[in-house]
């Protein structure tokens, strides 16, 4: 860590990340509060709406493999900046058209906007964080999860009250862009990270590798909570559906809450060991769960991940953007890549073993690659290294 206190454009340059991921968060609330309305609007079956809701993540993994060249090439600021507008511009889109192919272009130019403004925020986000002189890319994170919880009961305050479709996008949208280019004047300037000669997509080897498999098993983790917690309270402990809905609750406010104490725990620990802790602490949590088959046990255990999990991506995304003789916007794209595909797979992934075996052996997987990212941990050391030295996130 350096002592010297951060300048006063650093210190602006961090307020206005926070509101980035904050704004970015709540975009996608905001959108996920109204695919019940858009389900109902074009008469989707669930298979349907699935599908039609798979073009969001082809969109993201379209732009993933650009997106790091060009956050390289042109700096995070221009990148962030054009991510940001896009993903405002995308929400009335999402929440206006009038027909099913054009919600799926809406959806895949949204995936686009997402993944473009994820990976230039976090670039962005590792230089302020090299020139603060300490750890604060959990905090980020943090507002990137308020953000959805501001997003989602603004999204359902509006919906309950009956507010017209075109008022509730026009309000939105003008609120959060109004706040977006306000906070966009204050980022850091290109130069920050920008390697004219980077190349447009990098495949990852070597530490790289190792930070996408990471990634891989965390998301793998995160999608897997999100869409079997509640299926597994409900179908395997036969709790009631009220009390199998608080299972994701207890998750995602576990994970809020951990990414809001996180930095101060990487500041006393650094981040090898708060990664190694944070994935045996869920390994053992929802284990141990799992062992016990009790409704009570399995929302501990639920926490245990949420929290385990809570502080792994802005690690990660730190040591990407730190790696040696690589451009942070590459090294993010990269290692974003493979968290990407570890969400996306990992709900099928679990109901194929569920359906195979029993759901709690399945959610075991999820143990497994808490398990493996706590014995793995070490792949994260640069994290801390480019605090020390801001010249290596330098283009």
């Amino acid at each position: 860590m350096i002592d010297a206190k951060p300048t006063t454009e650093v210190r602006a340059a961090r307020r206005a990340v926070l509101a980035i991921f904050f704004i970015n968060g709540a975009i996608i609330a905001s959108w996920v509060a109204h695919i019940p309305l858009i389900k109902e609007k074009f008469n989707l079956t669930p298979g349907e709406l699935g599908f039609v809701l798979l073009a969001a993540g082809a969109g993201s993994i379209v732009a993933l493999t650009m997106i790091g060249g060009l956050v390289a090439r042109l700096g995070s600021r221009l990148v962030t900046s054009v991510g940001a507008i896009a993903c405002c511009a995308s929400l009335p889109l999402l929440l206006l058209v009038p027909n099913v192919p054009l919600l799926v272009a809406s959806l895949a130019f949204f995936g686009m906007a997402n993944a473009t403004v994820d990976v230039a925020m976090n670039s962005q986000a590792v230089a302020v964080e090299a020139r603060y002189g300490r750890p604060i890319m959990s905090t980020f994170h943090a507002l990137f999860s308020a953000g959805g919880l501001v997003g989602a009961a603004v999204g359902s305050l509006l919906l309950a009250r009956n507010v017209s479709t075109p008022i509730q996008a026009l309000g939105i949208v003008l609120t959060l862009g109004l706040i977006v280019l306000l906070a966009l004047r204050h980022l850091l300037p290109a130069g920050v990270d920008q390697a004219s000669d980077a190349p447009a997509f990098i495949r990852p080897s070597g530490p790289l590798l190792n930070l996408g498999l990471l990634a891989l098993f965390a998301l793998i983790s995160e999608g897997a909570m999100a869409d079997w917690s509640a299926v597994y309270l409900h179908t395997s402990l036969g709790a009631a559906p009220d009390f199998a809905a608080i299972g994701f609750a207890v998750f995602s406010l576990t994970m809020t809450l951990g990414r809001f104490v996180g930095d101060r725990l990487r500041a006393r620990l650094h981040a090898v060991q708060v990664v190694r802790l944070s994935g045996a602490l869920g390994a053992l949590g929802l284990g141990i769960a799992l062992f016990l088959g009790q409704p009570v046990a399995a929302l501990i255990g639920f926490g245990c991940v949420g929290f385990g999990l809570s502080n792994l991506v802005p690690v990660l995304f730190s040591a990407a953007g730190s790696t040696p003789g690589m451009a942070p916007g590459a090294g993010i794209a990269a290692v974003a890549t493979a968290g990407y595909l570890g969400f996306l797979i990992g709900p099928p992934l679990i109901g194929l073993v569920a359906q195979t075996t029993t759901l709690p052996l399945a959610l075991g997987l999820v143990a497994l690659c808490m398990a493996l990212i706590a014995l793995r941990a070490v792949s994260v050391a640069s994290a801390d290294e480019h605090i020390a030295n801001p010249a290596l996130t330098s283009g």
